[in-house]
């Protein structure tokens, strides 16, 4: 496993232990962004594609390649990144022991809703569709049993948005699940509880983290629930 380092968030200053993600190298090797001593977290208000990623050189083949940039949704609801240190990438194995859930990684709008697509289907859902590009209804995603929106954008989800996704899950008598890269405003996220409506943000790498108590009992129960 990659070494943890703690870091503590900028909007509500809670201490968290934080484990890099390890990315494949194309030579077998597990790659992981190596982190700037003492942490160095900011937030993450605006996000874009091109400051999303940095190059990491693998120490074992010596190929240079573009991974994520090491970031984390808190709890309280804040995009938090972690700046990435100097001196090459850290080796960690050959990627044994893998979890069962293999991650996307997320480099387009796209790839985004595939990403949240797939973890459904992983959680159970297999009839999950996708829909690129979004259809009038705003529903990226769809089963017999459940919806969800992916918001990609750059900004945090608001809470109109997890307030229309509620609506529609009501109205077709569906679970309704939402997911986002820039995570979600203060007030959507507090909504959210109060429906008890899946919150998940997706990091760069296509791994979902659920932010609220709804989305861990989601990812507990899956299509089981």
């Amino acid at each position: 496993m990659a070494h943890s380092v703690p870091v503590r968030c900028p909007a509500c200053r809670r201490e968290h232990t934080f484990s890099p993600p390890e990315y494949p190298c194309s030579c077998g090797a597990a790659v992981s962004v190596p982190l700037l001593s003492g942490g160095g977290a900011v937030l993450v208000r605006h996000r874009s594609w091109a400051d999303s990623w940095t190059e990491v050189r693998c120490s074992s083949c010596g190929e240079a390649g573009q991974w994520p940039q090491p970031e984390f949704c808190c709890p309280c609801g804040a995009m938090v990144r972690l700046a990435p240190g100097t001196g090459g990438a850290a080796e960690h194995g050959t990627g044994v022991g893998r979890a069962a859930f293999r991650p996307l990684t997320i480099r387009t709008s796209h790839d985004a809703v595939s990403c949240a697509g797939h973890f459904l289907r992983w959680l159970g859902f297999q009839d999950v569709r996708t829909a690129v590009p979004r259809p009038a209804s705003g529903i990226d995603l769809r089963g017999s049993r459940v919806l969800g929106v992916v918001d990609a954008t750059t900004v945090p989800t608001a809470l109109r948005d997890v307030e229309t996704l509620w609506l529609h899950g009501m109205s077709e008598e569906l679970t309704p699940v939402a997911f986002s890269l820039a995570g979600y405003e203060r007030a959507a996220r507090a909504r959210a509880d109060e429906l008890r409506l899946p919150l998940f943000v997706l990091d760069l790498t296509g791994t979902p983290q659920p932010v609220n108590d709804a989305a861990d009992g989601f990812a507990a129960r899956g299509a089981e629930g």
